[in-house]
């Protein structure tokens, strides 16, 4: 008997999508690196098992951002798994990207696996709270799911990346957030976007997972912002069966 494949996840993440096809934010305009995004990270691969759409969707949280991404990712062939940033609009956004083949936060079972998609849109202030339902809901799904393997969803960081004005803008409750997780032998990984750069490290054996955006990059390690030369960026998730994750990030352009 061949060993069961794994769940295979493509992460994109904070379009920056504006009301106008031909909005810019930073420089690059956001609808041109997102199809170029889309283009390469798809060529030449299987379809994905889902997208993950881990906010900043829309710059400005209009409707017309939300319903082009919607026409470039509806027939894709798989579920499109979406959450908020702060720049986006929940409301809105939940209105245009909720119905099939779109999810909009909740959570969400592959063979082995539980993903659980969270908001923490907390305004656009920058930075990020989950709210006491959202700690709730979490804490219910990963101690009642039937999965033994769980992946948590977000889109602002709750751990350090070492750069001090992105660390400022975070995840407010990151300490709950946090004994969560802990309370959960089941979590494997944690994935996240906002910070428009690569991170990767452990916790407590939890795999803790930063991606970059498809538009601009966010020089690391910095105390002030500044952008980085680096282009679009795109994660790639495989989820086994037997828990483990294997994961690349590769870029517009390269393969590295």
């Amino acid at each position: 008997m061949s060993p069961a494949a794994p769940v295979r996840l493509l992460q994109v993440t904070d379009c920056h999508l504006k009301a106008s096809p031909d909005g810019e934010v930073k420089g690059w305009m956001t609808d041109r690196s997102l199809t170029q995004t889309l283009e390469e990270a798809l060529d030449g691969e299987p379809r994905p098992d889902a997208l993950l759409l881990t906010g900043d969707l829309a710059q400005d949280g209009s409707r017309p951002a939300y319903a082009r991404l919607r026409e470039r990712t509806e027939n894709l062939g798989c579920p499109v798994l979406c959450i908020p940033g702060n720049h986006d609009d929940p409301q809105v956004m939940a209105s245009v990207l909720s119905a099939e083949p779109f999810a909009y936060c909740g959570d969400y079972g592959f063979d082995h696996w539980r993903l659980v998609l969270l908001s923490t849109w907390d305004g656009d202030r920058g930075g990020g709270r989950l709210s006491a339902p959202e700690l709730e809901r979490l804490s219910d799904t990963l101690s009642t799911r039937p999965e033994p393997h769980q992946l948590v969803v977000l889109h602002h960081h709750p751990v350090p990346i070492g750069s001090a004005w992105l660390d400022g803008v975070a995840l407010d409750n990151a300490r709950e957030f946090l004994a969560v997780l802990d309370a959960s032998p089941r979590v494997r990984g944690v994935v996240w976007g906002h910070v428009h750069q690569l991170h990767d490290s452990q916790r407590n054996g939890v795999r803790l997972l930063g991606t970059p955006s498809s538009c601009f990059q966010f020089a690391p390690f910095l105390d002030q912002p500044a952008l980085d030369e680096r282009g679009p960026g795109w994660r790639w998730i495989e989820l086994h069966p037997d828990g483990r994750i294997d994961t690349r990030v590769q870029w517009v352009g390269s393969d590295a």
